[in-house]
């Protein structure tokens, strides 16, 4: 999605997977953690596609296969689609702010337990390399997209209406600000109580007094 791991299905949950998709995925993840390891490293303008192809074990253009840009590494929103589905499995009767409180701190808690140093890494990244959060703003445009067509689903409202426009773009850009001032405070604040506050602003609007 962004700055996150979305929430994972469980092993019980996965359909079963041949050989061929297991070697992609665990082709992704080395491509991923040689990406992560060199930035720490040496920083993220030093990285290239050549060093991470070498740290992998594969080659440049299996790199450019998996993932277009240097950028996409970092940025990933291939769980959206897992996040989406947990939106359109809440109750019916839920509110919007219970639902996607759930949502998100569902995959906050799975990011954190599986790799958090890696999720205060994109933040970070997001924050100081241009490129990295261009990218970040592109991925969570298209996150918007799909969560207008849950929303809609789930209030028969038009996806393009621009009630729903404006209230989906409404959450993912302050997801994004959660995320930035997360990194800007050396993330010393859980961040499940970042988005929880930001939710209430959406929800309540803006507070009468400094919290």
């Amino acid at each position: 999605m962004t700055f996150m791991t979305a929430a994972r299905t469980t092993p019980a949950d996965r359909p079963a997977m041949g050989l061929r998709e297991r070697k992609k995925i665990k082709t992704r993840q080395a491509i991923r953690t040689a990406t992560y390891a060199l930035i720490e490293e040496q920083g993220y303008d030093a990285t290239t596609i050549e060093q991470i192809a070498d740290r992998a074990e594969v080659s440049p253009s299996t790199v450019f296969r998996y993932f277009p840009t240097k950028e996409d590494i970092v940025i990933t929103d291939e769980w959206d689609p897992v996040m989406l589905a947990e939106v359109r499995a809440r109750p019916e009767d839920e509110s919007w702010a219970d639902v996607l409180r759930h949502v998100m701190r569902t995959a906050l808690d799975l990011s954190l337990a599986e790799e958090p140093e890696v999720t205060r890494l994109r933040t970070r990244l997001a924050v100081e390399v241009p490129a990295v959060r261009a990218r970040m703003i592109e991925s969570m445009s298209a996150t918007g997209r799909l969560l207008r067509e849950a929303l809609a689903e789930r209030s028969g409202l038009d996806p393009d209406s621009l009630e729903l426009r404006v209230f989906a773009m409404s959450v993912m850009g302050g997801l994004m600000e959660v995320s930035h001032y997360w990194a800007e405070t050396g993330h010393r604040d859980d961040i499940r109580e970042l988005v929880d506050r930001a939710l209430d602003v959406l929800e309540k609007g803006l507070p009468t007094q400094k919290p």
